[in-house]
């Protein structure tokens, strides 16, 4: 699901992004450009700098819509076509 950053994602943000999805069993890695980091990783998160308005891609091994509703909740994310 490819989505754009709506806010930076620093400290308290990437934490509350790494808490909603480390609720869930699959991996859930996070793609932006060159980067691909496990979305359970706070390290990880941090390390990519997310700003607003750039495109990122989270990729999981089934699609979880419990856990996509739970994305779009932290208001961090839009979703992009």
């Amino acid at each position: 699901m490819k989505v754009k950053v709506l806010t930076p994602i620093f400290a308290e943000a990437a934490s509350k992004l790494v808490n909603a999805t480390s609720k869930h069993p699959n991996t859930i890695l996070i793609k932006k450009d060159h980067w691909v980091v496990d979305a359970k990783s706070l390290l990880g998160v941090l390390a990519i700098a997310l700003q607003p308005g750039q495109i990122i891609e989270f990729s999981m091994e089934t699609e979880d819509k419990e856990l996509l509703a739970e994305l779009k909740q932290l208001e961090l994310f839009e979703e992009t076509n």
